[in-house]
């Protein structure tokens, strides 16, 4: 690729891959690939997180050799600590020569000990800061066989940096994003709600693992070619037209929501289902499946998983006393809770008289509705 400036359909390509780089399975692959080739140079390598003692740091790069440089893990681990482009003003470009001189770089340990094995002699290197205060840089190199980067080849990297920058701030907010509904997710995992997302004509996008053991095992819920329906036909069609509803609420962006009890084949209890629109946020006459209907599904007889731990923080309880809880968030009696426990009813009665000292409530029904209503579910 030519060297020169950049002209306007070149510029406009190069920022569409920058701001796509964010979406990316390896962040700004394409865009780094494009730089390289534009440059002439061996590796182009974008420090997302800088490496630590504790943490390797996320490092992209690209290269001949695809988007993991050889010498990454030894930079990682041992040379990070000597790399000398770190500490310069934020926001400007420095190649090695002109911060040390020829001769001081070409002395420099970093150089002798880390670039040299790996043949690259020019380094061009930008430490960056971003508005949202995030710090990364970038690094353009070339081998011994190349020349020194130019003034004109630095101009074309120097207008890029502030919009380099602003991508990475979206990159940290799409991380944080996901890092978020993931914790969401596990949350309601957890409390064995499940969730469904349906789209705008009511097919479904996705669903977390509560939901999809329901609709495997037609549990009150199934799909059909995509489409939600309830096990039982006559709620079949009520349930249709909750559904139909709320997406025309979505449609309208308007903000109701629907419940009701779905009967199921493997057991009396009935699942409780809340439906309800999720709003716009944007409107778009295009192609694109876009989350309309939340449908949320409860097991009134499912106890939260994983919560032996969180009962023995929060309340002190005794692992008998713990397996004696859950059995009366389960619904059991104190017979019923004696004979799966193994013991008499009056060692039951005492365990249970352990548990209302330790948790404050003074009664059965009490004691359910604290253990349902804490977060012990969630740990």
């Amino acid at each position: 690729m030519p060297s020169g400036p950049l002209q306007a359909a070149e510029l406009s390509a190069l920022l569409a891959q920058l701001y796509q780089g964010p979406t990316e399975a390896v962040p700004w692959a394409g865009f780094l690939e494009t730089v390289r080739q534009r440059l002439d140079a061996v590796f182009v390598t974008l420090v997302l997180r800088h490496p630590a003692t504790d943490r390797p740091g996320l490092i992209v790069n690209a290269s001949a050799y695809g988007p993991h440089l050889p010498g990454e893990p030894s930079y990682s681990e041992q040379y990070y600590a000597l790399c000398p482009f770190l500490d310069l003003h934020p926001g400007r470009l420095f190649s090695a020569d002109e911060l040390f001189g020829e001769a001081g770089w070409l002395a420099h340990p970093f150089y002798a000990q880390y670039l040299a094995p790996l043949k690259l002699r020019y380094i061009l290197a930008a430490n960056l800061v971003t508005p949202d205060g995030v710090e990364c840089a970038l690094f353009i190199s070339r081998g011994e066989a190349g020349d020194d980067f130019g003034a004109t080849e630095k101009a074309v990297l120097q207008g890029l940096l502030p919009h380099l920058k602003r991508a990475v701030d979206l990159h940290a907010a799409f991380d944080l994003l996901q890092s978020e509904r993931a914790l969401y997710a596990e949350a309601v995992d957890r409390l064995l709600v499940g969730a469904i997302i349906l789209d705008e004509h009511g097919k479904a996008i996705r669903s977390n693992d509560v939901a999809r053991r329901l609709l495997q095992a037609r549990d009150g819920l199934y799909l059909s070619d995509g489409t939600l329906h309830a096990c039982c036909p006559v709620e079949s069609r009520r349930f249709r037209k909750i559904l139909e509803d709320t997406a025309q609420a979505h449609a309208l962006a308007t903000s109701r929501s629907e419940v009701t009890l779905l009967s199921r084949p493997t057991a009396a209890t009935p699942l409780s289902v809340l439906v309800r629109p999720i709003p716009l946020s944007y409107r778009t006459e295009d192609k694109a499946r876009r989350p309309a209907v939340a449908v949320f599904i409860r097991d009134p007889a499912g106890s939260p998983r994983n919560t032996h731990a969180s009962l023995r923080k929060l309340f002190h309880l005794t692992p008998t006393e713990i397996e004696l809880a859950l059995l009366m968030v389960d619904g059991l009696t104190l017979d019923e809770a004696a004979v799966r426990l193994g013991v008499k009813k009056n060692t039951v009665r005492a365990h249970l008289r352990g548990i209302f000292a330790k948790t404050g409530a003074t009664r059965q029904a009490v004691l359910v509705k604290m253990l349902l209503s804490s977060v012990m579910g969630m740990g």
